[in-house]
C-alpha cells in the first residue's frame, strides 16, 4: 500500500515545514521495515540559506527524513498508535553524496531492536542507486 502525505500526517505528528517524507511506498509491520520518498523541488525553506548559489539539503534534515520514515512504521504498530517518537541518539552517521534540488530521496528504514518504548532502527537514504546517507538512531516513544 502506498501512503500519501495526508495519510502520513495521520500517523506522525509532523507538519510543514518539518514534514520530511512525501510518500511511503512499502511498509511491512511484521519485519518493521519501511520505504519512503522525499521529492526535493528546490522550494524547501532550507535551500536558499544552505548554501546561497549552491543549494544542498542539510545532513540533519536527511537524518530527520529517515527518522520520520521509520516513525511511519513504528507508530503504525498497535502499541504505539497515536504516540510520538523522540530522538534519543544517533550513531554511525555517514554522508556519502550531496542531496540537491530536483533529487528524490529514497528512504529505507528497518527496526533492529525494540525494548519497551525504546526503538533502535537503521536507515539508508539513496538518490537513485547512490547512497546519500546512513545511520543508526534510537527513539523513545511517548505521548
Amino acid at each position: 500500500m502506498v501512503y500519501n502525505t495526508e495519510q502520513i500526517k495521520e500517523i506522525i505528528p509532523h507538519r510543514d515545514p518539518m514534514l520530511m517524507v512525501d510518500e511511503i511506498t512499502e511498509m511491512d509491520l511484521e519485519a518493521v521495515t519501511v520505504v519512503g520518498k522525499k521529492h526535493l523541488t528546490g522550494d524547501e525553506l532550507f535551500f536558499p540559506g544552505h548554501f546561497p548559489g549552491n543549494p544542498v539539503m542539510p545532513g540533519v534534515f536527511i537524518i530527520e527524513a529517515l527518522a520520520q520514515t521509520g516513525a511511519c512504521a513504528i507508530l503504525s504498530l498497535p502499541q504505539f498508535k497515536g504516540k510520538t517518537g523522540y530522538f534519543a541518539s544517533w550513531d554511525k552517521i555517514k554522508f556519502r553524496r550531496k542531496v540537491l534540488p530536483g533529487d528524490t530521496l529514497t528512504l529505507k528504514v528497518k527496526m533492529v531492536k525494540m525494548r519497551g518504548p525504546m526503538v533502535v532502527a537503521e536507515g539508508e537514504a539513496f538518490v537513485g542507486d547512490e547512497k546519500a546517507a546512513q545511520g543508526v538512531f534510537t527513539c523513545a516513544i511517548g505521548d
